[in-house]
Formats: C-alpha cells, structure tokens, sequence
C-alpha cells in the first residue's frame, strides 16, 4: 500500500510503514502527518501484530517543515499522529536510519522501541525556534533516556548520537531495518492479549492527567512573542532575539 509520502509494506505479520519524503528528509507537515496516521490504522486493521516505522534515505524525520511548524492546524495533525502510534496494542519499533530532530524524535519516542543505525541522532530544539513540546513527551523522553539527558535535549537544545542514545536507554538497539524487522517479527508471534495488557499498563506510567498550569505554560509559548519573532527571524535570515514575552 502506497500513499504520495507514506509507503506500507504489510510482512505476514509485521507492517513496514516509510516516510517517503525524501526531498525533505522527511520532514512533517500537515498532509504527511495524516497519511502516517491513515496507514498506521490501516496497517492495524490488516490484523498485523508488529509495526517497524522509518524514514526514506539518509534521515528518518528531520522535523517539523518550517512553513507549517507555526500553525496549529499542524500541532493538532502532529500530536493526533502521536497518539495513534503510541496507543497500538501491539509492539512499535522505530528504525532511526537517520537524524530524528524534533518531530521526529517525538516520533521516535511514540514507538515502544528504538533501533538506532550508526547515523542516528536525536534532537529536541525547540527552544531555538520558541516552542515547545507537550508533557506527554517530556516525561516519556525522560524516563527513557534519563532526567539528565533529557535536560540536556530540552534545555541546551543538545544532540544525541547513537552510542549516546544506546548508553543511556533512549536507543533500544543497534542496527538497520532488516534487524528492526527480525525483531519485529519475533514478537509477532508472543501472546497478543498479554502484550497489549502489558502495554497499557506501561503507557498509563506516563499518561497521567496534564497538570492545568503546565497546560496554560505550554500554551503561553505556542501564543508569544517569542514565536512571532522566530518566525520573523526565519524569513528575514537572522538569528532570532527572545525576549522571554
């Protein structure tokens, strides 16, 4: 099954979905977040027990595309997708064959594992454009990777590579799609019931209810001046100056 920007490939009991969007280091966009969303619950209704999810070329999601990173439509799209992959009753495997900044760590961290390719790296640098990523993904990024180091991604807007990432448990494994398959096929064949039991279970450690001033936080960054000014800064080519309203 194929779509403009999204490809699926269903392998007896594992699906295969690919972002296909090469020309943009498949970057997210609106339509590209509701293609993934579209094959992601059309995989699950082909009965698949297992998901591999990856990216075309030399990076597996380089993020948010900036012309549409500003608008709300795309945060609804994005997070709507989010939910989706991280609610599938059955093992998620995201094949990082790439940079996964942003979006795309967010991406990343939605699956229940990570395979990490020697060019994989993560990046959440959202304070250099005046976003902000939701709760959900700040405590999962911080119970997978460690508190410090998702202090240094969110608040240093540092990088992360691959021995990086495996040493501190944000990366599950190392290799390529084949060996993300071979996984994935593997835990096809365990008990469905038990590992969506188990699933559901983990997933409630981090989706507790948002606390309503984070909520009211969060959205304050999305409505700033800040934003409006990083948005400026990109059009006009300069870096942008904060100023914290």
């Amino acid at each position: 099954m194929t779509s403009e920007a999204v490809q699926t490939r269903i392998l007896g009991r594992t699906a295969l979905i690919t972002l296909h969007r090469p020309d943009k280091r498949n970057a997210l966009n609106i339509d590209l977040c509701h293609q993934l969303r579209a094959a992601i619950e059309g995989a699950t209704a082909e009965g698949i027990r297992s998901l591999v999810v990856t990216g075309e070329g030399s990076s597996f999601c380089s993020g948010a595309d900036l012309d549409e990173v500003y608008d709300e439509a795309f945060r609804e799209a994005l997070y709507a997708t989010l939910d989706v992959l991280a609610a599938r009753p059955f093992p998620v495997i995201a094949a990082i064959n790439g940079p996964a900044i942003g979006a795309g760590t967010q991406l990343a961290i939605a699956a229940d594992f990570r395979m990490v390719a020697p060019s994989a790296r993560f990046s959440v640098p959202t304070a250099r454009i005046g976003l902000a990523v939701d709760q959900w993904t700040i405590r999962r990024l911080s119970i997978l990777a460690g508190h410090p180091a998702a202090r240094r991604l969110l608040l240093a807007c540092d990088q992360m590579d691959a021995d990086t990432a495996l040493r501190c448990g944000l990366a599950d494994r190392a290799g390529g799609q084949e060996a993300a398959l071979a996984w994935a096929a593997e835990m096809a064949e365990l008990a469905p019931l038990t590992v969506a039991y188990s699933k559901r279970v983990l997933n409630r450690i981090v989706d507790t209810a948002a606390d309503p001033d984070l909520t009211s936080a969060f959205e304050a960054c999305w409505s700033s001046r800040d934003l409006q000014e990083a948005r400026q800064a990109r059009t006009e080519g300069r870096p942008a100056r904060f100023e914290g309203a």
